[in-house]
Order: structure tokens, then C-alpha cells, then sequence
């Protein structure tokens, strides 16, 4: 019984943790048209898009140029430039032009 119980748990775990992963992971399928050491090109419809990629990326099958590939991928941010939400200037009221003395 606590055997059944404990693998429940782990069973349990182990696929809240993969939801939770899923959440962040997104994946794009498409045709390959380029790949270079530290990227991959492929054709989404009429758009390109390149994917950075290293030495930790795990690659199955023969790579090339032609083949159709489903890539997952994550998006991070690598830096954030806050910029302080101070007072907006009001802008200024034009001042009426005075009128120049008659000659």
C-alpha cells in the first residue's frame, strides 16, 4: 500500500513538472535553409527565422540544409533597462506673438 502510494507521488510529480516546463517551451517546425555553429535558419511560412543554438544543444538525426526539423525553444530575457516613471512634461503653451510696432 505505501509502495502504491509513493509511486502515485512520484507519478504525480513528475508530470506536474512537465506541465510546469511546458509552460515556458514553444516549438517551430519548418524546412532548414541554413546552419552555422552557433545558429539554424529555417523557412515558418513566408518568414525566416534564425535560432541561436550551442554546443548544448541536443540535435537527433543528420542536420543539413533541406530537411524538415521541429525546433523547441525558450525565450529569456538577457537584460531590462528600467526607465523611471517621473512627472510628463506638460508642453508649452505657445506664447502669443506680440505684435510689432507700426512704422
Amino acid at each position: 500500500m505505501k509502495r502504491s502510494i509513493l509511486i502515485v507521488g512520484i507519478l504525480l510529480l513528475a508530470v506536474t513538472f512537465a506541465f510546469v516546463q511546458a509552460a515556458w517551451a514553444y516549438q517551430v517546425t519548418g524546412p532548414v535553409l541554413e546552419v552555422k555553429d552557433d545558429s539554424i535558419t529555417i523557412q515558418k511560412g513566408s518568414e525566416k527565422w534564425k535560432i541561436a543554438k550551442d554546443k548544448n544543444t541536443k540535435v537527433t538525426g543528420d542536420l543539413k540544409v533541406g530537411s524538415k526539423v521541429t525546433i523547441e525553444y525558450t525565450m529569456s530575457a538577457t537584460k531590462i533597462d528600467v526607465k523611471e516613471a517621473g512627472k510628463k512634461a506638460e508642453p508649452k503653451k505657445a506664447e502669443p506673438k506680440k505684435a510689432e510696432p507700426k512704422k
